[in-house]
């Protein structure tokens, strides 16, 4: 029996935090700690760190030079070992706009991943998306979301599929809504040009997910409200915010987590290939990329393309940009996103019984150690 004591750190429990804490990781999982522990247990003192719960990315395109859009389990791999360096111990794979045959191949590919426990599914970001609205997705491949097709693509994920974000105003789009609430499958909002009313009817049937809030859609009109009030002003409402300095002032994130709180806020990455890398040229399903002082944007263009971020990185500005306490960040990086993917039973939180998945920080908040089911990627 494989015993670990991580001892004197500040721990992040859903009560708070609990300074000079202690965890206990037994077989791969959180346990109830003990007066003395065992000779054989690996005694960790974490005096002067952080300990928080696993990050959960529910929205990551690549990393480390590789793409899960590539259709490879080996560059696939090389993705989520680049983000579980940063803390991300639980991750959806999103896919970027392609042929349907083409992202029923890529579907095939993650889905044995996410059966053999390396992701915790796939989140398809298009081609059902508006072309108004299209970001770093190419235009030619976009298409309206049939009902049918939608199915053809949850299908192929062979009971993986997590999450697919449409355009809601676009023919078929609330029925395909109410297709994937009805297949357990996460209708998310997002590159939409829909005007208020018709976002608040996807929300009516069945959309959960604003997908990075406030990028790919209209912008907070006072007389015409559009996606971003019917998003924010609905409990059933889990809002994406892309919190890299870019792609959100910080007065408008302050204003959508005071507005959502932490519990309907998700911090995520939309990370490309360059995440965990350098400036240069990179693919982005069919598009090309240019990273230049650590912002993606398409050669062609100059739309943003997805980020380089890391959720480290994410909470770091949370607690030292944005002001937020690192029990709020906590949330929106961990405990809201395993909630919303239906895991809260396992990850998200320190608790007896769960996975231990823990991150450790130094008083900086910079990632000195990682555990992922009590075994350490990367040792402090």
């Amino acid at each position: 029996m494989k015993r670990t004591v991580l001892t004197g750190a500040k721990v992040v429990r859903p009560t708070g935090v609990v300074d000079g804490g202690r965890v206990t990781v037994e077989d791969g999982r959180i346990a109830a700690g003990r007066r003395e522990e065992p000779d054989h247990a690996e005694v960790v003192d974490l005096t002067g760190h952080w300990v928080l719960p696993g990050f959960v990315d529910i929205h990551v395109h690549g990393g480390g030079g590789a793409s899960f859009s590539a259709g490879t389990a080996d560059q696939a791999m090389r993705v989520i070992a680049t983000h579980r360096a940063h803390g991300t111990t639980t991750m959806v794979a999103s896919t970027v706009t392609g042929d349907l045959g083409d992202l029923a191949g890529q579907a095939g590919v993650l889905s044995e991943l996410a059966e053999q426990g390396e992701l915790a599914g796939i989140h398809f970001e298009g081609p059902f998306i508006s072309p108004q609205r299209c970001g770093a997705h190419e235009p030619a491949l976009l298409r309206d979301p049939d009902p049918a097709e939608v199915r053809k693509l949850i299908d192929a994920a062979r009971g993986t599929a997590r999450m697919v974000t449409l355009a809601p105003e676009l023919p078929g789009g609330i029925d395909s809504v109410r297709l994937l609430r009805d297949a357990g499958v996460i209708a998310a909002v997002g590159h939409t040009d829909a005007p208020y009313e018709t976002v608040v009817d996807a929300v009516e049937a069945g959309a959960t997910v604003a997908t990075h809030l406030f990028n790919a859609m209209p912008q907070l009109g006072h007389r015409a409200p559009g996606p971003v009030a019917a998003l924010l002003e609905d409990e059933r409402v889990t809002v994406e915010l892309v919190n890299d300095g870019t792609h959100l002032h910080p007065s408008v994130l302050g204003l959508a987590f005071r507005r959502a709180g932490a519990d309907r806020v998700a911090f995520i990455t939309d990370a490309m290939g360059a995440a965990g890398m350098g400036d240069g040229l990179y693919p982005l399903g069919p598009m090309e990329v240019e990273v230049r002082d650590g912002v993606a944007r398409l050669t062609e263009g100059g739309a943003i393309a997805g980020s380089t971020l890391t959720l480290d990185r994410a909470f770091r500005r949370a607690v030292t940009v944005d002001g937020l306490r690192v029990t709020e960040a906590v949330a929106a990086l961990c405990s809201t996103p395993a909630r919303l993917l239906g895991l809260g039973d396992r990850v998200g939180s320190i608790e007896e019984g769960k996975d231990a998945d823990l991150v450790v920080l130094d008083e900086a908040f910079e990632v000195t150690g990682v555990l992922r089911k009590g075994e350490w990627l990367v040792r402090p």
